[in-house]
């Protein structure tokens, strides 16, 4: 999942011609604190869980919340959630924290903290989702919300491909390489290609609907680059990507 976080500028653009008008664009300056704290989290949780092998030869946390179908349908619903911060083994978390790490930070920068924040849980929500309908085995790890990240960045660099110019053919082109080899080895025995599925379709979801659109906008101090996408959109993104995975779930619930 190596793929650099889109990189724009923070200083002024400029239209192309004789009489050129400059444009603002200002990024946040902020720490992409949401990266971290999710970084630190599942590592932690990974750190219990090799705890809980050692200490007692079993891996009491994964047991409590990694995805298995029939507990879920007995009512223990978090297990939808909760395999994002479980993982099998070192080299596992590994990946996945390197991936997070890479692709993160940039699109925390854009979608700002609660907004990313959304946009991972939504995404490993619906990864866990899929898998839970169309897999009946056992399944953890933050791939899931991984894969939801691609997504949204192949939404970020496609809607604003205004501010890429001619590089954006280019990182979108090197994106669905990234994408189509990653599910190529989500084929592999023991890979859970639907949560894998899942997540990217949650993530294109949430991404389409309540992701930054840079606009040029009038302001006091001249014309600036601001994202239109606004809180109202945010709840709707929400709604309809969370909504539709859970209406997955109620309609597995009532099939029995």
């Amino acid at each position: 999942m190596n793929s650099t976080p889109p990189n724009i500028p923070d200083q002024p653009q400029t239209q192309p011609g004789n009489n050129r008008v400059p444009i603002t664009f200002r990024l946040s300056k902020g720490k992409p604190w949401v990266t971290y704290s999710l970084l630190a989290v599942t590592v932690l949780v990974y750190v219990l869980q090799y705890l809980s092998q050692a200490i007692y030869q079993y891996d009491y946390p994964a047991l409590l919340g990694e995805k298995i179908n029939q507990l879920i349908l007995a009512g223990q619903v978090w297990r939808l959630i909760t395999p994002v911060l479980l993982h099998a083994n070192i080299l596992h978390i590994g990946f996945n924290m390197y991936a997070l790490f890479v692709l993160g930070p940039g699109l925390e920068q854009h979608y700002g903290h609660k907004r990313f924040l959304i946009l991972y849980l939504v995404a490993g929500y619906a990864g866990n989702v899929l898998s839970f309908l169309l897999s009946a085995n056992p399944s953890l790890g933050a791939s899931t919300a991984i894969f939801g990240l691609v997504s949204a960045q192949v939404v970020f660099i496609y809607r604003n491909r205004m501010l890429f110019g001619d590089r954006a053919k280019g990182m979108l082109i090197n994106l669905g390489v990234v994408v189509v080899v990653n599910l190529l080895l989500s084929l592999q025995p023991g890979i859970d290609i639907y949560g894998h599925l899942g997540g990217m379709v949650g993530g294109l979801i949430f991404a389409w609907v309540a992701g930054p659109h840079y606009q040029v906008q009038q302001t006091l101090g001249g014309l600036e680059l601001k994202d239109s996408a606004s809180n109202h959109e945010m709840l709707w993104g929400t709604l309809l990507s969370a909504g539709l995975f859970t209406a997955i779930v109620i309609g597995r619930f009532l099939a029995g």
